[in-house]
C-alpha cells in the first residue's frame, strides 16, 4: 500500500468507515540545533547535516517566521519533486538576478512554454546536433593540455574546465568556438555567480554591487543576439540563438530581454556546474588513482565498457558533489507527505546533497567508488534516492548535455595525463553549486598506456 494514502490503524479505520484520524505533524527537530548553529555562524549545510543525523529523513525546524521542513527521504523527495511539483512550488530562483526570467527561474505558463521549446534542443535529435560541438571543444582542451605538458607549465584545473565547458555551451548557443575575448567578458558570468550568496537582501543594493558585471554580461549577449539576427550561421552552423530567434517571430514574449535571459541561463547552467564537476572529479581521482586506472582498463579507446566506466566516475563525483545541492520550495495547500502532515506555506528544503550521503541508502557514503554505478545492485533502485540534476519535471534540461560533454572530453584526457597538484582547495563552498574553495594548481605528466 503506498504510505501517502495511508497506513496502519489509519487505513484499516478508513476500511471500517470510521473517522480517520489526522496524519502527526513532521518530527521537529530540537530548537537548540538551530540556536547553536546560529550562535556558531556556521554553514547552512551544517544545520541541515545535524538535523537530519537527529531526526532522519523528514525533518521540521524553523529559519524565520514560516516553518521549513528539511526533506532528504527519497520517498518523500519523489512526492514533492516528481509527483506534486504542483502542490510544492518554485517560487523565486537565486540566481534570477543574474539570469532574469530565463526558463530556470521562470514559473506558471511562462515556465512551460519556455520548456517546452528548449526540452526539444537537448534530447534525441537536438542533443545529435551538439554532438560535434562537443567533441569540437573537447579537442581544442585537449590541444591546449598537449601544450601544457610539452612546456610543463602549471595550470589552473578549475579554469581549464571552465574554458572547456564554456566552449561548448557558447559552440551549441551561436555555432561559433569560443574566443579570449569573449571568454575574459564573460568571467563576470561566475563573479556573479560567487557573489550571490554574500549579496545585500534589498535586489537593488544587490543590484548595484554588481552592476558592472551584469554590464560586461549584457553586452557579450547583446552583440551575441544582433550576430545571429543579421549573420551568416557560425562553422558549425545556427545554434540555440536562432532557435530563440525563430520563436519571436511567432510569440511576442520572446523579447530581446527574454532572449537574453534565456542566454544567459544556459550560458550559466551550460557550463557552471560542468566545470565544478569535472574539478571535483580530478581532485578525487588525486586521492583515489586506482579509479582511473579501473576506467582505463574496463575497454579500449572507443568501447561501450570504457564509456560505461568514465560515466560512472561522473556519476560518483555527482553524487558526492550534486550540481543541485539544495532545491528550495514551497507548499501551496496542505498535504500528506510519508505520512505526515504538511501545512500550506511551509519552505521546504529537499536536499540532495544529504540524500546521497545517507548511509541507509549508499553504504560507506564519503568513499569515492564510482563501482557503485557498474554493478547491477549497487545504488539505490529508488528514483529518489540520486538526483543530481534534480527529478520530476522541473528535473534540469541539460542533463544529457552535461553528461555527454564529461563523457566526451574524460574520454580524450584521461589516457594521456595524470595530474600532480601543487595546491589543491582547503574547502567546499556551498553557493548556488557545491564548489571546491580554494586553487587547484597541477602540472601535467604524460601518463603511461593503459
Amino acid at each position: 500500500m503506498d504510505i501517502e494514502a495511508g497506513s496502519g490503524s489509519h487505513a484499516y479505520a478508513a476500511e471500517r468507515g470510521e473517522p480517520v484520524p489526522a496524519p502527526p505533524p513532521v518530527p521537529e527537530a530540537e530548537p537548540s540545533l538551530v540556536a547553536r548553529w546560529r550562535a556558531e555562524g556556521g554553514e547552512l549545510v551544517e544545520l541541515l547535516t545535524r538535523v537530519r543525523e537527529r531526526t532522519g529523513g523528514l525533518a521540521a525546524f524553523r529559519l524565520g517566521p514560516a516553518p521549513t521542513v528539511l526533506v532528504t527521504d527519497p520517498q518523500a523527495v519523489q512526492h514533492v519533486l516528481a509527483r506534486h511539483p504542483d502542490r510544492y512550488v518554485k517560487r523565486s530562483h537565486r540566481a534570477r538576478l543574474l539570469i532574469g526570467d530565463g526558463v530556470l527561474a521562470a514559473t506558471g505558463t511562462a515556465w512551460k512554454r519556455q520548456r517546452r521549446l528548449l526540452q526539444a534542443q537537448f534530447t534525441g535529435t537536438g542533443m545529435r546536433r551538439h554532438e560535434q560541438r562537443i567533441t569540437a571543444a573537447a579537442e581544442t582542451t585537449a590541444g591546449r593540455w598537449a601544450d601544457h605538458a610539452r612546456t610543463g607549465r602549471t595550470l589552473d584545473v578549475a579554469g581549464e574546465m571552465r574554458r572547456f565547458a564554456l566552449d561548448a555551451i557558447w559552440r551549441s548557443l551561436t555555432g561559433h568556438p569560443l574566443d579570449d575575448g569573449t571568454e575574459r567578458e564573460l568571467a563576470a558570468v561566475a563573479a556573479v555567480a560567487t557573489a550571490l550568496p554574500t549579496l545585500p537582501a534589498d535586489v537593488g543594493d544587490a543590484r548595484a554591487a554588481v552592476a558592472a558585471e551584469l554590464a560586461r554580461i549584457d553586452a557579450v549577449a547583446r552583440h551575441a543576439i544582433e550576430a545571429a539576427r543579421t549573420g551568416a550561421a557560425g562553422p558549425d552552423g545556427p545554434g540555440l540563438l536562432h532557435v530563440l530567434l525563430d520563436a519571436a517571430a511567432e510569440h511576442p514574449e520572446y523579447t530581446d530581454r527574454l532572449i537574453r535571459d534565456e542566454l544567459v541561463t544556459l550560458l550559466t547552467a551550460g557550463h557552471e556546474t560542468t566545470a565544478t564537476t569535472l574539478t571535483w572529479l580530478y581532485l578525487l581521482l588525486d586521492r583515489n588513482p586506482d579509479a582511473r586506472e579501473q576506467a582505463l582498463a574496463a575497454g579500449g579507446a572507443g568501447s561501450a565498457e570504457r564509456r560505461q566506466a568514465v560515466q560512472a566516475l561522473v556519476h560518483e563525483t555527482l553524487r558526492l558533489y550534486p550540481s543541485a545541492w539544495l532545491l528550495p520550495r514551497h507548499a501551496t495547500e496542505d498535504d500528506t507527505l510519508a505520512g505526515h502532515t504538511v501545512a500550506a506555506g511551509t519552505d521546504i528544503l529537499v536536499c540532495p546533497y544529504l540524500t546521497h550521503r545517507d548511509p541507509a541508502l549508499w553504504p560507506d557514503p564519503e568513499r569515492f567508488d564510482p563501482r557503485r554505478f557498474l554493478a547491477p545492485d549497487g545504488r539505490p533502485a529508488h528514483p529518489g534516492a540520486y538526483l543530481p540534476f534534480g527529478i520530476g519535471p522541473r528535473a534540469c534540461l541539460g542533463l544529457q548535455f552535461a553528461l555527454r560533454e564529461t563523457t566526451v572530453l574524460l574520454e580524450r584526457l584521461l589516457p594521456h595525463y595524470t595530474l600532480a597538484f601543487s595546491a589543491v582547495p582547503t574547502g567546499t563552498e556551498y553557493g548556488i553549486t557545491v564548489r571546491p574553495a580554494g586553487p587547484a594548481l597541477a602540472v601535467l605528466n604524460p601518463a603511461a598506456k593503459p
